[in-house]
């Protein structure tokens, strides 16, 4: 017998280290070979003994190279043997060429009973290769298949190979008999709670689980063993199907709740908002596992944008980690169950995991979910990706992948367990891919055999998860039949008693203090809180001390050159009583913190800002070290946050309304880098944003910066469509700002605390008034008992009898006023009046009524803005003449762009002439071409 053991005496990791030098396949060409025989002569001479024994002698090269054939295999069948994995319930797996058969690695039928010592690779030494083939089958083949090869990191590698070669996943699981009962009860509530809808409720959409039952074994496995792994809280974020049996048979939402619902008795409450279907609304409960630990579990609200939520999830999380767990991932567990047509699809899923070990956005590894039903909508598979796997953005960041059976409930409880296990251990994200069926089309009247026929045939006969595994109990003597039909038959009873309107009692629930600070705040429904802002200015003292600190620079700190400048001038201007836009934030921010209030601050470099105003964080001439301007205000301030992001908008704006959404204590903005790229967030804006207090009572304090003025620089770097935020607003539901003074974007940031409730802030932030001239405030306007001006007057115009004098009314918004302003002083008109609009929504009717009649005289009126007519705000304005309580002159006209398809020309010269055309058309110097 041939004894190989002086490779693992001489090198332990030897053959690992071989492979990861030889990545490429070595059996490609056969020279390949030849590296690995010099491999072996090096350790044989490392070896004491100095030669390869036998029981006869020294063995052969023949006997080697086969040797080494087989430890290749073993590295194929893991790297590749899930390629034959039968994770497919209902047919056979295509063929994806695993390339795992003896002729591939040059050996045959004639040394299947031959002994290889290589078997100590799998636990099996100085076995014959029938029995190495066999195990490698049982582990690598058989119902889960384990993708884990992309895994950079060696230790995580080698820690799933090693639970996954000695687990034996193959045949056993080691599972009790009290786990096995918990799989049984938990396949029956899900299957019959699908089968008494689908009797009760017929044709009624509820986006059932029918097919994938099994994923409630998943996420009842991933509950009890992360509370066992110290989680003490989990948030789920899915889309709508299987969404009902989570509510009911994880979360814990009572039956009658469910079926009133699908009944349709109750009478809504509209008073605060219109409410959402019931497959689309979160839900929070706590829960007591089997080992009797209590979790916190939240189910994320979601629109039909499938996995828009999933960013949204991740911000909430790192909010929890943040404010309640002292950054302690383990406490805090996101699950995000997707489809296995829209993780393949979605744009957002490979955003969201590549934020996913960022600074700024880990939440210590989150495990994806995918119900794989093998259809979107009505396309198959493989019209829906490219990838072999509907999971190919796991390698994005080396998270492994465990494909499994849905048929298959006690495989789908192994790898629910070691994701967790995983997830805990090394704070990454995990896939599992449950492979499974939809037994009815993409809702419960739509007919999948349309565009299926074929899957139908194979799904029409083919028993459920509960059937399958309740059949395999009875026949390995694990529970009697009789067992099995009194649990059905029980819960169906249980089903019809909830629908006779039996009380549940439903599930206790323990606040947490983030939740208290929600429940302290009221609802809003009252005009009355809009009319005026509330005072927000803070004492002298403190005003000072924060102009002292944020000009303070630590001594054995070496800012660049461009910075002591920078601060040079911020002095210089200090000394003059002026406050430049860029410290006016900050000193928002500052005040806020030596509240006591945290402030997360995130976007595309907005540590020193987009256009270099900011500064918040400098860096170190010498030694690149940072330094944050706000860490040192005071010693009981609160947190600031600022990260620069990945460049993304979709994701990261998500995540910001995430984090938003778990304190209401916390400021929490999001910059874009120019306003017009905003639009890549679209979906955020549109189904949580702006709608969420209405469909699903949320409310949310988060704050946009948008960059918006038009400079000359083009089409994408002009316009963040401010008509379209102004188009989402109803119902105050939001605001939308376009500020111009350093000191009312002070106090409009301050307001977002100082409210007794929370909307979110759109604001149109300036590009050159940054470091306009104009762009200037005093101290005094910080300062106590002043407040957010949702107008500005024209500041030139301080008496009646100068009212009197003006004949033109221009009102506009944003940067055009320095323009208007401008050309107004330049040309000495006292005849007209340059009004701002601060505040667009909600419209300040009160404020502007005063000043129409300030300027009763006034012959025209007129709204200007930089924007096309068919853009900006003048629609908007426009249409405030029919909403009671505003008084808008029944002159009012508009000059703005012409009418046109894109925001802005992308030449410099034509931009500065449309733009005087503006200006001179605003005062009458030109012929109005614009129409009412």
């Amino acid at each position: 017998m041939t004894d190989f053991s002086f490779i693992a005496n001489a090198h332990p990791s030897y053959i690992e280290n071989l492979y990861e030098q030889y990545q490429t396949d070595p059996l490609a060409v056969e020279n390949s070979w030849a590296a690995f025989f010099k491999g072996f002569e090096f350790a044989k001479e490392s070896n004491s003994n100095g030669a390869v024994q036998t029981s006869g002698g020294s063995t052969s090269d023949a006997q080697l190279n086969k040797e080494l054939r087989l430890l290749s295999l073993i590295k194929a069948y893991r790297d590749r043997g899930h390629l034959l994995s039968t994770t497919n319930p209902i047919r056979d797996r295509r063929d994806r060429h695993p390339n795992v058969n003896l002729e591939d690695f040059g050996l045959s039928d004639s040394d299947l009973d031959n002994v290889f010592f290589a078997g100590k690779e799998i636990g099996l030494e100085n076995a014959t290769l029938r029995q190495i083939i066999d195990r490698l089958r049982e582990v690598y083949a058989g119902n889960i298949g384990f993708e884990y090869h992309s895994i950079a990191d060696r230790i995580k590698r080698r820690w799933i190979r090693t639970r996954v070669e000695q687990s034996h996943p193959g045949k056993s699981f080691g599972l009790n008999v009290d786990k096995k009962r918990r799989i049984l009860e938990k396949l029956n509530g899900a299957v019959m709670f699908e089968k008494f809808l689908h009797t009760k409720y017929v044709g009624q959409k509820r986006f059932s689980l029918e097919g994938g039952e099994s994923a409630i074994v998943a996420l009842d496995a991933i509950i009890n063993e992360a509370a066992q792994g110290n989680a003490k809280e989990i948030v789920i974020g899915m889309a709508h199907r299987g969404r009902l049996n989570v509510l009911a048979n994880i979360m814990g939402k009572t039956y009658s709740q469910i079926f009133n619902e699908f009944e349709g008795t109750a009478v809504p409450d509209l008073s605060f908002g219109d409410g959402d279907v019931k497959y689309h609304l979160g839900f929070s409960s706590q829960v007591e596992t089997p080992t009797g630990e209590n979790v916190h579990l939240k189910l994320a609200p979601n629109p039909s944008h499938l996995e828009a939520v999933n960013p949204v999830v991740e911000g909430f999380a790192r909010a929890k980690a943040d404010i309640l767990y002292n950054s302690e991932y383990d406490a805090i567990l996101p699950i995000l169950i997707h489809g296995d047509a829209a993780v393949a699809g979605q744009g957002v899923v490979f955003e969201t995991i590549q934020m996913s070990q960022l600074e700024g956005y880990r939440t210590g590894g989150s495990i994806h979910l995918v119900i794989n039903n093998q259809v979107g909508f009505t396309t198959d598979f493989e019209d829906a990706r490219s990838s072999v796997y509907s999971t190919g953005a796991a390698a994005v960041v080396g998270a492994p992948v465990f494909h499994v059976n849905g048929d298959d409930p006690e495989a789908v409880l192994f790898v629910a367990e070691m994701a967790v296990q995983y997830r805990q251990e090394f704070n990454s994200d995990v896939f599992i891919d449950m492979v499974c069926y939809r037994r009815h089309g993409h809702n419960e009247g739509d007919d999948p055999e349309f565009t299926q026929p074929e899957m139908y045939s194979f799904i029409k006969d083919h028993k459920n998860p509960r059937e399958v595994y309740s059949q395999q109990l009875i026949d390995r003597g694990d529970v009697d039949a009789q067992l099995a039909d009194e649990l059905e038959q029980s819960f169906w009873s249980l089903l019809q008693d909830r629908l006779d309107e039996v009380r549940e009692k439903p599930l206790p629930y323990i606040y947490q203090e983030p939740e208290e600070a929600w429940r302290k705040l009221r609802k809003t429904a009252d005009p009355k809180d809009f009319i005026q802002s509330p005072e927000t200015g803070v004492n002298k003292d403190t005003i000072q001390h924060l102009l002292d600190k944020l000009t303070d620079i630590p001594k054995d700190f070496t800012p660049l050159r461009k910075v002591q400048r920078l601060f040079k001038n911020i002095k210089k201007a200090r000394s003059t009583n002026q406050i430049d836009w860029g410290m006016a934030e900050l000193m928002a921010y500052g005040s806020l913190l030596l509240e006591g209030r945290n402030i997360r601050l995130s976007g595309q470099d907005v540590k020193r800002g987009t256009f270099s105003h900011r500064h918040a964080v400098l860096r170190d001439e010498k030694n690149y070290n940072d330094y944050n301007r706000l860490s040192t205000l005071g010693e009981k301030q609160g947190v600031f946050r600022i990260y620069n992001s990945l460049l993304s908008e979709f994701a990261v704006l998500g995540f910001e309304y995430g984090y938003s959404l778990a304190t209401p204590d916390d400021l929490v903005l999001w910059e874009a880098q120019f306003g017009d790229f905003a639009n890549g967030a679209q979906t955020m804006f549109d189904q949580f944003i702006s709608s969420s207090e209405s469909k699903w009572q949320r409310m949310s304090g988060v704050v946009a910066l948008l960059p918006h003025g038009y400079e000359g620089q083009g089409p994408e770097h002009s316009s963040a469509r401010l008509e379209r935020f102004l188009l989402l607003c109803a119902e105050f539901n939001m605001t939308v700002a376009n500020v111009t003074l350093p000191a009312n974007f002070f106090h409009l940031l301050r307001r977002q605390m100082a409210r007794p409730f929370r909307k979110p802030l759109i604001v149109m932030s300036p590009k050159s008034g940054l470091r306009h001239p104009q762009a200037v405030s005093g101290a005094e306007d910080f300062y106590e008992g002043t407040r957010f001006q949702e107008t500005l007057d024209d500041p030139t115009i301080n008496t009646t009898k100068e009212a009197n004098k003006v004949k033109r009314l221009l009102l506009c918004s944003g940067k055009i006023y320095f323009d208007l302003s401008s050309y107004k002083e330049e040309h000495q008109r006292d005849d007209v009046a340059v009004v701002r609009l601060e505040q667009l929504y909600p419209f300040p009717s009160d404020q502007l009524n005063v000043l129409f009649k300030k300027y009763g005289k006034a012959e025209h009126t007129l709204w200007v803005q930089e924007e096309p007519a068919n853009m900006g705000a003048w629609q908007y304005v426009n249409s405030m003449r029919y909403n009671e309580g505003v008084e808008l002159p029944n002159n009012l006209n508009f000059v703005a762009r012409k009418t046109s398809a894109s925001p802005a020309t992308g030449y410099k010269k034509i931009h500065d002439q449309e733009q005087q055309s503006i200006v001179e058309r605003a005062f009458g110097e030109k012929k109005e071409t614009a129409r009412k």
